[in-house]
């Protein structure tokens, strides 16, 4: 290599068969300790399932900016809202089993679409009314299956 690398050999061994292989991490970092190289070959997925979900879910795709500042600006967001998702998304899902991030935001699209409807309306609806409004409402576009029934 061109350059010095920071490398960590693991060797796993099979109890039952004795077979022996090795994984090889490397790292450009120098200084980085072994513990970390091997905690950070271990979140690797994760953070792939983050830019996954950023760009699929949350327009870091889509973005079309140039600037240093404005690109910067989209990235964060586009990451905030994978973070923040994940947060309501558990919440979410003591209610909602199984739901997930387009589940979500058609929740979170029919809520804000009946709240607007109901600033047109001269009086509010009954309660009863309302909450089938917003179960019906709320249910439309999502993946799985929602309960409308109030």
């Amino acid at each position: 290599f061109a350059q010095s690398l920071n490398v960590v050999i693991l060797v796993k061994t099979n109890i039952k068969t004795n077979a022996v292989s090795h994984v090889i991490l490397f790292s450009s970092d120098l200084d980085l300790s072994y513990e970390k190289i091997i905690d950070y070959y271990r979140l690797r997925f994760q953070i792939e399932f983050n830019f996954r979900d950023a760009k699929q879910f949350w327009g870091l795709e889509d973005f079309m900016n140039r600037g240093q500042t404005a690109v910067t600006n989209a990235a964060n967001l586009s990451f905030f809202m994978v973070n923040l998702s994940h947060y309501l998304l558990a919440q979410f899902r003591q209610d909602n089993p199984g739901a997930g991030i387009i589940d979500l935001k058609a929740y979170c699209r029919g809520f804000r679409y009946v709240r607007e409807m109901l600033k047109m309306l001269p009086e509010q609806p009954e309660p009863i009314l309302l909450a089938q409004i917003f179960a019906k409402l709320t249910s439309l576009g999502r993946v799985h299956n929602a309960p409308t029934a109030v």
